[in-house]
């Protein structure tokens, strides 16, 4: 793609996401925070578009006509059907504009409805049923020895990664910790995948964390519970995941036939890394929250959710086999099932 294709798509995305006005302020600033952070990779001033979009409201037919081939299109379509999903299910607003843009990229209707739907299967997996006892890893994953492992496993009070964990869920604390390390490996995997489907299941894996360490301590968890305690820690639904696409997008990864897995290693891992942090901080983060009953303030989440993401940075090289591991074996056709195991 080259910048004004760049352009145009990244247009498009950023219209999905103001397509039901984005009323939350954490999400719009959120929005507003990625598109400072890459503008300087994305060539053209990302700021300034994201401001034309807010104001402006760009017509939706002339951005699409900068869009000339099947592939470019249907990318800038699955980027959007992502952003709409990226907080759940899409609403009336949402869905009447992903309508309008089916129209103006002149997209085969079948086609879109089948990304559409695939998109919708992953989202609503992220508020689905417990899965049953024993079922509920990813996968076996092993702490490193020495330093990371203690982090991993140990730790008290402070900036530690575990912190002190005063109440006791229905989940042992080795299984909360394969839960937490599991998602945050299998997050870290899915950002090296060229596939634009793989990057709407790093949201839901996430709220499915939250949600099931939730369970655990016993309080009645829900949608908007999850989405909510996302949202207060300062990351932003909506937000990560246009981080997410705009990085590979801008990286080349995405809208290119045959790139590949070792493409992906090569262009990602700094944002594979960044996946593995976010995903591993909220679930220590809610560890804690839920732990101590609830009683932290969203002052004091947002505090210790970015006191943790520092310190977990330095976690993800430890993991980097299991993770390209899990990248290699990742079946994109059962996304959905994957994010309800969590």
């Amino acid at each position: 793609m080259n910048p004004e294709q760049m352009r145009a798509t990244l247009t498009i995305a950023l219209m999905a996401a103001f397509a039901d006005g984005l009323k939350d302020e954490r999400e719009r600033a959120a929005v507003k925070r990625v598109a400072d952070a890459l503008g300087p990779e994305a060539g053209f001033d990302l700021p300034g578009l994201y401001r034309e979009v807010l104001l402006a409201k760009p017509d939706l037919a002339k951005v699409a006509a900068v869009l000339q081939s099947p592939q470019s299109r249907q990318l800038a379509y699955e980027m959007a059907v992502g952003v709409c999903d990226a907080d759940g299910a899409q609403g009336p607003a949402e869905r009447e504009f992903l309508q309008k843009l089916v129209a103006a990229l002149g997209l085969d209707r079948t086609t879109a409805s089948a990304a559409s739907d695939a998109a919708e299967a992953v989202a609503e997996a992220a508020f689905g049923p417990e899965p049953a006892a024993g079922t509920g890893g990813t996968g076996a994953a092993t702490a490193p020895a020495a330093g990371a492992a203690g982090a991993v496993a140990a730790g008290s009070g402070g900036g530690s990664l575990t912190g002190t964990v005063t109440g006791r869920g229905s989940m042992t604390d080795a299984e909360m910790d394969k839960a937490i390390l599991n998602a945050s490996i299998t997050n870290a995997a899915l950002e090296l995948l060229p596939e634009s489907l793989a990057s709407m299941a790093i949201i839901p894996l996430q709220v499915r964390l939250v949600y099931r360490i939730g369970k655990s301590y016993g309080y009645p968890m829900d949608t908007s519970n999850a989405k909510d305690f996302i949202a207060t820690l300062g990351v932003g639904l909506t937000g990560q995941y246009l981080e997410q696409f705009g990085r590979k997008l801008l990286g080349g990864l995405l809208g290119g036939i045959g790139g590949g897995l070792g493409r992906g290693l090569g262009r990602q891992a700094a944002s594979s890394g960044m996946s593995f942090a976010t995903t591993y901080a909220i679930g220590r983060v809610a560890q804690r929250y839920y732990a101590d009953g609830r009683t932290m303030d969203g002052a004091t989440l947002k505090q210790t959710f970015t006191s943790l993401l520092a310190e977990a940075r330095g976690l993800a090289p430890a993991y980097q086999s299991q993770i390209e591991q899990k990248a290699s074996t990742i079946d994109l056709k059962s996304l959905a099932s994957l994010v309800r195991q969590g």
